[in-house]
């Protein structure tokens, strides 16, 4: 490694053989970051260009160490492996990362950066406020939970019809006309959910009290105000959050209600019961006793229809699409041992999107394939930025660019459909819009109570989730089953795994409607907008990037009422 920067170049600051997994071989060039000479701004950034090339094999490394075992849960070598990445190399990182901020925005010449680094600065500052050294321990404590959590997760699995499902599998149950079969299938997975209800309560416990811990260490009075901080939410606020809190009691709160007052009706059940509707997506059985729409078979059906879909679009997400295929990045199929949910890695070396999903071949899951292509599409949009930090885009931003392309690929479903099917699939999912909006509110309430009363008991806890469930949810009945609602946020990962990490889906939700209210009217303006403002990657800031997409960056009843209007007008003409 040469101090010269000039000298080396357009050469590679890191070797070819470099492995990211050991900190004997990333010392040196750590080293090297921090004592390298500084005498004008173009030394700045020429460390930041070479500190963003160490970033990018080291947290390539970290995501594939991730990959390999959220794909596989059960596999002692995997998750050993990834434990050791966080438990070794992330916690050295960290401290490497602090010093060499302070290195950089301390120095004079650092006013003399090109505007181009103004948000990359901003990040280090804000980097600089929060670290603390007595957090990494807690932070690597922190990850160990969590992941403890997703292989209990992953472990999930029931007996039901003579079978073993996991339980993205069981969900197809969940949609049967036959009431019995629903409720055979909901009971089957809430009796297995219950048996690690209390190590689940018991990770919670240790998470809420570490995550305090970091906050108090760190300066602030409660972990929300951290996390406000760590999650770089500089264009809005608490008081933003809790008002579009309000806005969605008031605007999708009613109509929520309405949809399932029919549902009752329609299907004469007397009273709804949680295994009469999925409560986060609207998805439940057909209101006309019509089949479940199942719209593959299995995932090479879904993915050579998705690639059809997307070209029929436009060439450019066509071409974007089967690039994921080609070069097999892809683990969609749900199989025992994976970890739930889904999610789009970007490798950050390899500039290529991988996609995890746990496909049970549902039209939630066509969904969740598409609102992961549109993640893939925005790290390959940006692929172009030079600077790691250029392409961490906000998360705001990533959920607008996902969100959106469920939204703008509806016109295409008739690739999977007939007409009417395709019709149902597009009312649903509208339904679901005007569902989930509710959901992001009420966990999104939670986690600010749960991080504004940390030493609060299971009790309370229970008590106060139930009352925002009843503030946003849906009116129905429990039965006996009261003692899984007390517990049932244990349903949502984020709150384990991303804490904070959900409001941006609301805020992204009402960015995505409104690019689709432009498709609505011109669907080449709206790809337009779409690539433009995908294409910034974290080279503008939150409300510019909105603006980049023609779209407003808002919170209140008025901007979501508008939105929600436009929905419902959508659903009337396709009833």
């Amino acid at each position: 490694m040469s101090n010269d920067v000039a000298e080396r170049g357009t050469q590679s600051f890191v070797d070819d053989d470099f492995d990211p997994s050991v900190w004997d071989e990333i010392n040196p060039y750590v080293d090297e970051l921090l004592n390298r000479k500084i005498s004008c701004s173009k030394c700045i950034e020429g460390i930041i260009r070479d500190a963003s090339e160490l970033s990018e094999h080291i947290s390539e490394k970290g995501a594939l160490l991730y990959i390999a075992m959220t794909c596989d849960t059960e596999n002692e070598k995997k998750r050993s492996s990834f434990l050791d990445f966080v438990e070794n190399i992330r916690p050295k990182l960290s401290e490497f990362s602090d010093s060499l901020n302070r290195r950089l925005v301390e120095h004079e010449a650092v006013g003399n950066l090109p505007a181009r680094y103004d948000l990359m600065i901003r990040s280090m500052k804000n980097d600089i406020d929060i670290f603390r050294k007595e957090n990494i321990p807690l932070g690597v404590e922190q990850t160990r939970l969590v992941t403890e959590s997703q292989t209990i997760n992953g472990a999930m699995t029931v007996e039901f019809d003579g079978n073993e499902y996991t339980l993205p599998e069981m969900r197809r149950y969940l949609e049967s006309n036959d009431r019995s079969i629903r409720e055979g299938a909901w009971k089957a997975v809430v009796n297995r959910r219950m048996q690690d209800e209390e190590r689940l309560s018991e990770i919670f416990d240790e998470l809420v009290s570490l995550r305090h811990k970091i906050a108090i260490n760190a300066g602030f009075e409660t972990y929300t105000d951290y996390m406000f901080r760590a999650m770089e939410r500089f264009d809005y606020s608490k008081e933003d959050c809790l008002e579009f809190h309000d806005a969605i009691e008031a605007v999708c709160v009613p109509l929520m209600r309405e949809i399932n007052s029919e549902r009752v009706g329609s299907l004469e059940l007397g009273s709804l019961k949680p295994w009469d509707v999925n409560e986060k997506t609207g998805v439940g059985p057909d209101l006309h006793g019509r089949a479940p729409l199942r719209p593959f078979e299995n995932v090479n059906e879904m993915v050579e229809k998705l690639s059809t879909l997307f070209h029929n679009m436009s060439n450019d997400l066509g071409e974007k699409f089967d690039m994921l295929v080609e070069m097999d990045t892809l683990d969609l199929d749900t199989r025992k041992g994976k970890a739930p949910g889904g999610y789009q890695y970007y490798l950050q070396k390899s500039r290529v999107p991988f996609i995890f999903m746990n496909a049970a071949g549902l039209q939630g899951d066509l969904e969740t394939m598409i609102h992961e292509a549109g993640h893939a599409f925005h790290s390959i949009y940006c692929s172009h930025l030079e600077l790691i930090g250029e392409r961490g885009y906000p998360i705001e931003f990533a959920e607008v660019a996902s969100m959106s392309m469920e939204l703008m690929t509806q016109d295409q479903w008739g690739e999977f459909y007939d007409a009417d099917d395709a019709d149902r699939a597009r009312i649903g999912h509208l339904e679901g819009v005007i569902f989930l909006l509710p959901w992001i509110a009420t966990i999104d309430s939670f986690q600010h109570w749960i991080y504004s009363n940390p030493e609060h008991t299971r009790e309370e806890r229970a008590s106060v989730w139930n009352s925002i469930r009843d503030k946003f949810g849906s009116k129905m009945d429990w039965d006996e089953y009261s003692i899984f609602r007390d517990v049932s946020w244990q349903q949502q990962g984020h709150l384990f795994g991303v804490p904070f990490y959900y409001v941006e889906y609301g805020i992204a939700q009402l960015g995505a409607l409104q690019l689709w209210r432009t498709q609505r009217k011109d669907q080449q303006k709206a790809l337009t907008d779409y690539s433009n403002a995908m294409r910034l990657g974290n080279t503008k800031t939150l409300p510019e990037l909105f603006t980049a997409a023609d779209i407003k960056l808002g919170f209140g009843e008025q901007h979501l009422s508008s939105l929600i209007q436009e929905v419902r007008t959508a659903m009337s003409e396709l009833s």
